[in-house]
């Protein structure tokens, strides 16, 4: 009986978080308390590697608006070619990149944000890329660096298991990993701004499938993975911060 009604519960969840962070349920957020704002991108343990990336990147072909959205599409199969360390730094930039950062208190990016909070934090899983050990990496957009989180071998693997076995992410040359820091969007928008993270995921994923087609690679969006099994393989706790959104990329055959 306890297990049908925590389905019959489930059932329920979508409808009631949308009921739950209507405007007239809200309370007042910690902006509106004064409250300072949190930090513009999470912190790393120094003495880890870090790699400055390019900040030109001529491997980027031109493409023109209308023919990069016509081309978009989900692209599962990837040719064995790597990428170059510039061209994951362009999907890098143009997904998450900081064109300005205003007195530690919000960013402007290469994608829209709700406040232009910019909650999410990018992971990297690089399989092929020119001058990067395979491994688990994250974006430092304000520096544009990649700071190694771990180069265990093996890594890929049950990152692809978390994503029930979906094998274009072995087969990728970098899988994109968005999380969410929640309070760096609710301290502005209380509840109502989980709302608002998943659609900057979105607004970056689509980024990431037109960057991606003008350096000839595909890309594949995947929302079907194993929260828990995700959020401590990138050793994040699942509540402040949890997975939200994968992307495989890859040269096209």
């Amino acid at each position: 009986m306890a297990d049908r009604r925590s389905i019959e519960a489930a059932r329920g969840a979508g409808r009631a978080f949308m009921e739950q962070t209507r405007y007239e349920h809200l309370s007042p957020s910690d902006q509106m308390r004064g409250l300072p704002p949190p930090p513009l991108e999470k912190p790393y343990t120094k003495g880890r590697r870090v790699v400055t990336l390019p900040s030109s990147f001529p491997s980027a072909g031109a493409v023109d608006l209308r023919t990069a959205i016509d081309r978009r599409e989900s692209v599962r199969s990837y040719a064995p070619e790597p990428l170059a360390l510039d061209e994951a730094a362009f999907l890098l930039w143009s997904t998450q990149g900081v064109k300005k950062a205003v007195r530690d208190f919000y960013t402007l990016r290469t994608v829209p944000s709700a406040g232009a909070r910019h909650a999410l934090e990018t992971y990297l899983l690089a399989n092929r890329v020119e001058g990067l050990a395979p491994g688990l990496y994250r974006y430092l957009a304000l520096e544009h660096q990649l700071v190694e989180e771990t180069t265990e071998i093996g890594i890929a693997g049950r990152i692809a298991e978390a994503c029930g076995s979906q094998p274009q992410i072995t087969a990728s040359a970098v899988s994109f990993i968005w999380t969410a820091v929640a309070y760096r969007m609710t301290w502005r928008y209380g509840e109502r701004g989980y709302r608002y993270l998943h659609l900057d995921a979105g607004h970056a994923c689509q980024n990431l499938y037109l960057a991606a087609g003008a350096i000839g690679c595909g890309t594949c969006a995947i929302a079907a993975f194993h929260d828990g099994m995700l959020n401590e393989l990138l050793g994040v706790d699942g509540e402040e911060e949890f997975a939200l959104y994968v992307a495989t990329v890859g040269k096209v055959p």
